[in-house]
C-alpha cells in the first residue's frame, strides 16, 4: 500500500512541473481553453485558470496520469520527428491507426484511456524506427 504523505509530497513537487509543461505543449498545439480543460480532466474553470496562473497546491491523480501521458507523447513525437512544426503537424493530420482520426481529435475523447492509446500508438512507431 502506498504511503499517502509520500503520494501529497510528490504530487506538490510533481504538479507543479507538470502543468508548465503542459501549458507550454497547449500553446505549442494552439490548443483552446476547452480542449486544454478536456486533456486535464476536466477540472472547474476556477482550479484550471489558478493552475494556468501557477496557483498549484497539487492535483488530482488523474490529472497526473494525465500529465504523463501527454509529456510521454510530447516526447515521443520529437524522437520520431527531427523538427517542432513535424511533431506538431503529426498531431493534427487524419492516422489510419487512429480510426481515421487526428491524435488530436482522439485525445480529446477525454479519458485516460485515449491518452494511453496515442502514447502507444507512438512508441510502437519508436520501436520499428
Amino acid at each position: 500500500m502506498k504511503n499517502k504523505r509520500v503520494d501529497k509530497v510528490q504530487n506538490k513537487r510533481l504538479a507543479p512541473m507538470g502543468l508548465r509543461a503542459f501549458f507550454k505543449l497547449a500553446e505549442s498545439w494552439d490548443l483552446s481553453v476547452e480542449q486544454q480543460m478536456v486533456l486535464l480532466g476536466r477540472p472547474s474553470r476556477s482550479t484550471f485558470y489558478n493552475w494556468r496562473a501557477g496557483k498549484i497546491s497539487g492535483v488530482p491523480h488523474d490529472t497526473l496520469s494525465r500529465l504523463s501521458q501527454l509529456m510521454a507523447i510530447h516526447h515521443s513525437l520529437h524522437t520520431l520527428f527531427d523538427d517542432d512544426d513535424q511533431a506538431t503537424n503529426w498531431i493534427f493530420q487524419p492516422n489510419a491507426q487512429l480510426a481515421g482520426q487526428s491524435a488530436l481529435n482522439r485525445l480529446l475523447e477525454g479519458e485516460v484511456m485515449d491518452l494511453h492509446v496515442v502514447r502507444t500508438y507512438l512508441d510502437g512507431m519508436a520501436q520499428i524506427q
